[in-house]
């Protein structure tokens, strides 16, 4: 009679003796990592992180092996800190099919190995989409094509010349056209005009 409840406080003390997070929340491409903490009994025994929905048939992933250096299994790792009496366990690349039910557990060696269980802790792991930055886009800056003038002042020609920075060179040449070599091929056809006309006759010949 007395060996079903000395199993039962077994048990129940194994479960007591390992803690972790009830969930962690990582996202895509990014990575989380677990804490688990345990008890100074079990210091030097290995550490494992597994799969799965009840811990008795869990499939084991990734083990400590009673050293503190990282262990590796694909994109999931796990180190034991026995000055801490804690373990890390860190997923990287995480995808969403990483989401699911996981398990700190500790391996130990039991008499009634069948009926004990190996202390366990139940982490919930969630992964949420990666979120996407929008783009910034630019538009490229434009020279303003035309004068803005005060309509309350007078400005002379040099003045708009001068304020005006983005007055174009071709600009600027049509303008000297305009102002100094038009009246000067005019007044040069003019000159040849008139000493090329027709001389009149004097009246009486």
């Amino acid at each position: 009679m007395w060996l079903l409840p000395a199993l039962l406080l077994l048990c129940f003390s194994g479960c007591l003796s390992l803690s972790g997070p009830d969930s962690v929340t990582g996202t895509v491409g990014g990575s989380l990592r677990v804490w688990c903490q345990y008890e100074s009994t079990y210091k030097g025994y290995n550490k494992y992180w597994c799969r799965g929905q009840y811990d008795t048939s869990c499939e084991s992933i990734v083990e400590t092996k009673g050293e503190e250096k990282v262990e590796r299994n694909g994109h999931v790792s796990i180190r034991d800190h026995p000055e801490a009496l804690a373990f890390t366990v860190t997923m990287q690349n995480l995808n969403e099919d990483d989401a699911g039910s996981y398990w700190c557990k500790i391996q130990t060696v039991w008499i009634l190995d069948s009926w004990s269980r190996d202390p366990s802790a139940l982490v919930r792991v969630y992964v949420s989409p990666a979120t996407k930055t929008p783009r910034r886009t630019t538009r490229p800056a434009t020279t303003p094509i035309f004068l803005v003038v005060n309509p309350g002042r007078n400005l002379s020609t040099r003045e708009v010349l001068t304020k005006n920075s983005g007055f174009q060179l071709s600009s600027l040449h049509f303008l000297l056209v305009v102002l100094l070599k038009l009246p000067l091929l005019l007044s040069m056809l003019g000159a040849i005009f008139w000493v090329n006309r027709p001389q009149r006759a004097p009246a009486g010949k």
